[in-house]
């Protein structure tokens, strides 16, 4: 796997957040009694914890905004599905999304895009069968389920792919969940919306043509990472960099869209 900058900003921030509150501790010592000093000590500690675990939660769950032409949406990736939300990052960062359409749109069941054939209307009839070259192994977690707003990977139906592998950037929304409950524990749900739920209903109501294609076009104007200023108390700085991973992705053959009836 290649090494990932970010991941090293991000752990050199780390380290300076500690530096800085370690000084802090420091200050207080000469300036406080005893029993003043281990009370700023422990409340320093228990800020360096808060802050930290904001850290980490960033990384391991790094949010996104979906802008489109119809509104934007804010996602979540989820931490236990790891290959998934890596794959995922490392597409926004090439600006693989941008430009597409949501090519495939059923009212109370689903949103779906992420097909980069779906840019060239010269192959509409090919919408739905594109991607890189390769599938993300299954990543079940039973807490991940069809919820409105969730994400999953789309793929393949069971017989062309009995592992349930992902394709390696189609995804859809949930809609409706109680249509989409059956597709719990057979698609890899990774994310949800977290703001802007809205936009779903949005883009679910528009007039489609016979094969879910909307009559005019619903685009992914960008996704970008959410900027987050590490949380640094006691005036210490905070630098804008974004807080997001990577990893280089896993090769296999390309994976079709999820099928109406959730490739069963």
């Amino acid at each position: 796997m290649k090494p990932d900058m970010k991941i090293f900003d991000m752990m050199k921030r780390t380290v300076l957040l500690l530096a800085v509150m370690s000084a802090a501790v420091a200050a207080s010592s000469c300036s406080c009694g005893h029993g003043s000093r281990a009370k700023a000590e422990t409340e320093l500690d228990d800020s360096t914890k808060t802050a930290l675990e904001m850290e980490r939660k960033r990384i391991e769950e790094p949010e996104f905004d979906i802008v489109t032409s119809l509104g934007k949406m804010r996602v979540r990736l989820y931490s236990r599905t790891p290959k998934h939300r890596d794959n995922f990052v490392k597409l926004v960062s090439e600006k693989y999304y941008d430009g597409l359409r949501f090519h495939r749109v059923i009212e109370d069941f689903m949103i779906q895009t992420g097909d980069p054939y779906s840019k060239d209307m010269a192959m509409v009839d090919r919408w739905g069968q594109g991607g890189p070259d390769y599938t993300v192994p299954a990543e079940f977690v039973g807490e991940y389920v069809h919820k409105k707003g969730a994400l999953a990977a789309a793929r393949k139906s069971d017989m062309a792919n009995p592992k349930k592998a992902s394709s390696g950037s189609q995804f859809y929304i949930v809609h409706n969940p109680e249509n989409c409950s059956h597709l719990d524990g057979q698609y890899t749900v990774f994310g949800e919306v977290i703001d802007g739920l809205d936009i779903i209903d949005r883009i679910a109501a528009v007039p489609v043509d016979r094969y879910d294609r909307p009559h005019e076009d619903v685009m992914i104007i960008s996704i970008e990472p959410v900027q987050y200023a590490p949380q640094v108390t006691d005036g210490a700085a905070a630098g804008p960099d974004t807080l997001s991973v990577q990893s280089e992705a896993m090769s296999s053959e390309v994976a079709e869209p999820a099928e109406k009836d959730g490739g069963k």
